[in-house]
Parts: C-alpha cells; structure tokens; sequence
C-alpha cells in the first residue's frame, strides 16, 4: 500500500521460534504502539506453555489484544478474527496510537490487510464427496488436483492439512474458479498504511534448532500437565481447532498412549517445522514486506528508520 494519507499500521509476521514477540515488545518501548496478537493459538485460554504465550510479565509490560479471547471448546472464524483486529485498530488509532499486530496466521494477515472476498457457502453434498474421495484415494491425491486446477492454493496448503484442502477443492467444484483467484477479487482493504516486516533465521537450519530448542523448553514448562488437565475436562477432542494446534494433537496422543514419550517429542516438533515452512513459504510471496534477521541486534532501529520514510 501507498497510501500514506491512511493511518500507520505495523506487521510483524514470520514463522514460529523466530523472535517476533521480543521485537515487538522491544518496539512499544520506543513507539507509541499497541500490540495487536495475529495468532489463531494465542486466542484459547489455558493453552500458554504450548502456544508459547506471552508470559504475565510480558503481558503486563507489553498488553496484547486478542490473546485469551476464546475456551479452547469454542471456534473463531477468520471473518471474526478480522471483525474483532480492525475494532481493537480503530481503538488503538483513535488514542493517536499505532496498531503493531504481531503473529504467525498468514491467513489472517492476508484477510485483515486485504479484505476478504465472498468465497460460495459450504455444500454439504461436495464435501461428502470429497471425503469419500480421500477415503479411497488419500488426500495427496487430492492435493495433485488441487495443484492441477489452483497451484497458488496448493502450494500454500499442506497435503496433511484436510480442512483447507477440502475447502480449496470444494470452491473450485461450486464455482469453476480457483479459491487464489476469488479472494484475490475484494474490495474491502484494510483503512491503514501498514508498514510489514517478517522476521526469521536466514539459516533454515537455524531456525529447526530453535523450534526444537523451544519444544523441550515447553515439556520442562510443564507442557505435559496442562494439557493432561485440558483432556480431564471431558468436552474438548482432537477434532476441534484448538486441539489440532501443534503439539496440542501430539500430547494428546501421548496422554492416551497413541504415542510414547519419543515419538510425540518427534511427531510434535515435526510438526511444527511443516508450520514454519508454510509460513516462511506464504511469506516469499508477500508483496511490500521488509525481512529481519532474528539475530540482527538492530532490528528495532531497521523498524524505526522504515516506519519514518
């Protein structure tokens, strides 16, 4: 965007274990800013040592909206997510403040900065359909459909990942049209010139080491126990969005012996690393984006230089 006539908005995307949380909090102390959580895991209450929340001295140093917002038993759409990051922007911005929204879900990035088309409503039929088809042929075939008829979706959406597949494939079959081309079709951006930036190791390598670093730094955070008390509530399952975040999934299934010890650590930091690569590969594609280097001590001084011109 150039708008510069717009109100200034900050981003500060990238994948997990990158080192986003301490910039920000870094930059509230030499901006007039207010953090804005961009994170579809950050949202649940009483999954923090997993999510890799804020901790309640950072919290009260750095207040973040949009964290503890939800029971891990409820759901939260990506229309609500922007709902809710646009009202606490217009909060923010009326106090002659600048949003800093910070976070991992690409997703939500892209509908809160972009706006968000008018996709066709689920049909019930299809998504039979489609199920059946991935019972019989496995959701990698799925995939090489999805590659054939919207390789933009496909490459953003992991073959392991059912729910958006599904959702891909499915707005292709009701309306003809690829999902990346339909959403690209809105007319609802954001009111704000934002100023992006991504942060991450430019070793890949690197940043594998930090995420596996952090998992075991979880499991010693008591990890364990707070996820055996959310499975002991009784109402929350491995379907839910909540459950299925990483690690959450993997814990489970060592908590009700699917997995021993070694291969829910395995299976857990695995995971993790797929989402950190579908988050560095949505981010290659991100236009008007500045990239930081976790390790660059600068980094808050190449934010305020950007942010000034």
């Amino acid at each position: 965007m150039t708008n510069t006539s717009l109100p200034p908005a900050i981003s500060i995307m990238g994948p997990t274990a990158s080192g986003k949380t301490a910039l920000a909090i870094a930059l509230t102390k030499v901006l007039p800013c207010e953090i804005i959580s961009v994170d579809s895991a950050l949202i649940y209450r009483d999954m923090d040592i997993g999510t890799a929340k804020p901790t309640a001295e950072e919290l009260v140093e750095a207040p973040h909206r949009l964290i503890n917002i939800l029971d891990p038993a409820e759901s939260y759409s990506v229309a609500e997510f922007r709902r809710d990051a646009l009202r606490e922007m217009a909060d923010i911005t009326a106090k002659g403040r600048i949003p800093l929204l910070v976070g991992g879900t690409m997703l939500y990035f892209k509908s809160l900065i972009d706006g968000i088309a008018q996709l066709p409503a689920s049909d019930a039929d299809i998504r039979k359909q489609i199920e059946k088809e991935a019972e019989l042929h496995g959701w990698e075939s799925l995939h090489k459909q999805l590659q054939i008829v919207d390789p933009e979706s496909a490459q953003r959406i992991h073959p392991n990942d059912p729910q958006r597949l599904m959702r891909a494939i499915e707005v292709y079959r009701l309306s003809g049209k690829a999902m990346s081309d339909l959403m690209r079709d809105n007319c609802d951006p954001a009111p704000y010139h934002f100023t992006q930036f991504a942060i991450a190791p430019q070793d890949r390598a690197v940043l594998h080491q930090l995420i596996e670093q952090r998992f075991e730094q979880m499991l010693a955070a008591g990890f364990e126990a707070e996820v055996a008390k959310l499975l002991a509530r009784g109402d929350l399952n491995l379907d839910l969005p909540s459950m299925r975040c990483v690690g959450y999934r993997q814990m489970w299934q060592y908590l009700t012996g699917e997995l021993n010890l070694q291969e829910m650590k395995d299976k857990a930091v695995a995971a993790t690393r797929q989402l950190a690569k579908r988050q560095i590969t949505w981010l290659r594609g991100w236009k008007d984006v500045t990239w930081l280097d976790t390790f660059n001590t600068d980094n808050v001084n190449v934010v305020l230089n950007c942010t000034k011109s």
